[in-house]
């Protein structure tokens, strides 16, 4: 079985209320899931968790996290947007830029978020735009492979992201001629990672690199930021991150190389989206079709363009069928949607129980990068969100969208 997931009398009951396909979100589990990642690095006395917007932008969610005292992780004008219409503000959010349009600056400048620099010539971007504020970060990227033990985690040569070693005092000198008074330190090396020692390691990694570009710069460090890439276990036999380890890890790594975090003055900042929300959403789907030929085929009504991880990356998700959960799993389909692309499928041979058109499909883990990723290639729409209510009741927090629009950005 998934290790998070709700009764089929929950699905069953928002089928009812609700057309299909739509994504349901659990408002419990999400803050559960905030208030054990804050609970984590309760020792860090500046610790914030800033939810990446871009996994699931919608402000139902975004103010959940804002009652759990997070922040939001922003890498886009409409983003920024998003953090404004919520309440965050200042040092509330983060403003991760990357290619950034440079008037995006100007507008995370008002809004007084904290701005993480990606390219070291993003400097004169921002003076130009917004200016240069006291408090300023950058990401690193140290190249080659990133391991843990034996493994290979991640290629950080091969990314598009991040400052070169050589390049951080020479830009931090620049800032600190430019008015800078404190800056901090980013750094993303592994994706959708299971292993509780990536943070911990990675905090060293950049803890030893902090305090050196400090005394060589003379910029007190303000706070490492550890980013996002703790995974979630989209297989049901994957076991979960033990997120109290892994704060722990990161704990002993912080005291190795600053001493005590009361007086240290070094604040730890996290930007998990996939890891906050992933577990706790669901695309729920009728079975519309059968089709038997060179395989067996389940179609749905749903598609790739409300959950495109599938046909794009051939990610797994675990699919169970309402009211089948212990039923033998003796049959052998493809689960396709219906858009005209071979690879339109949200399961390839997988083993389930025998399916009958009109049977409820569960597909877990779609609370992040799910719905956020739609697109309306073939004409489809994307489709609603749901959220379950801690108090056990369901709210739409946003429609399906229809025919119009479709049409509506038309010019004619």
């Amino acid at each position: 079985m998934p290790n998070f997931t709700l009764p089929d009398d929950v699905f069953i009951r928002a089928a009812e209320q609700f057309p299909t396909p739509f994504h349901i979100y659990d408002e419990a589990g999400i803050r559960k899931t905030a208030r054990a990642m804050n609970a984590a690095f309760a020792w860090a006395p500046d610790f914030k968790e800033y939810f990446a917007v871009k996994a699931l932008p919608n402000p139902a969610i975004l103010k959940i996290f804002k009652e759990e005292g997070c922040g939001l992780d922003c890498s886009s004008e409409c983003e920024l947007l998003l953090a404004d219409m919520c309440g965050f503000r200042g040092e509330e959010i983060m403003f991760s830029a990357n290619a950034m349009p440079p008037e995006e600056y100007d507008h995370a400048r008002k809004l007084g978020a904290i701005v993480n620099l990606d390219d070291i010539t993003d400097i004169d971007i921002l003076e130009k735009h917004g200016g240069i504020p006291e408090t300023v970060c950058i990401r690193y990227n140290p190249g080659g492979d990133f391991t843990l033990g034996n493994a290979i985690m991640g290629s950080p040569g091969e990314s598009k992201y991040g400052w070169t070693k050589e390049q951080v005092p020479v830009g931090l000198a620049r800032l600190k001629a430019l008015g800078a008074k404190r800056f901090g330190l980013h750094a993303f090396l592994s994706s959708n990672t299971i292993n509780n020692s990536y943070y911990p390691k990675l905090a060293g990694i950049l803890f030893a690199l902090g305090a050196e570009m400090a005394e060589t710069c003379g910029l007190p460090l303000a706070f490492v930021n550890l980013s996002g890439g703790i995974g979630i276990p989209y297989r049901p036999d994957t076991p979960t991150v033990d997120i109290a380890a892994v704060g722990e890890g990161v704990r002993k790594e912080f005291i190795r190389v600053f001493g005590d975090p009361a007086t240290a003055g070094v604040g730890i900042k996290t930007e998990l989206g996939r890891y906050m929300t992933g577990p706790h959403g669901w695309l729920v789907t009728h079975a519309v079709h059968e089709k038997k030929i060179y395989r067996d085929y389940i179609g749905v009504d749903a598609c790739a363009a409300n959950l495109m991880r599938p046909a794009m990356y051939g990610a797994y998700h675990h699919i169970h069928v309402c009211g089948k959960r212990e039923a033998p799993a003796d049959h052998v389909y493809d689960v396709t949607g219906c858009l005209c692309e071979n690879n339109d499928k949200f399961a390839i041979e997988r083993p389930l129980p025998k399916i009958e058109k009109g049977d409820l499909l569960v597909i877990h883990d779609t609370g992040a990068h799910g719905f956020a990723m739609g697109y309306q290639y073939n004409g489809r729409l994307r489709s609603a969100e749901i959220l379950y209510t801690k108090e056990g009741n369901f709210r739409l927090i946003r429609r399906a969208e229809t025919p119009e629009d479709y049409f509506a950005t038309l010019v004619e």
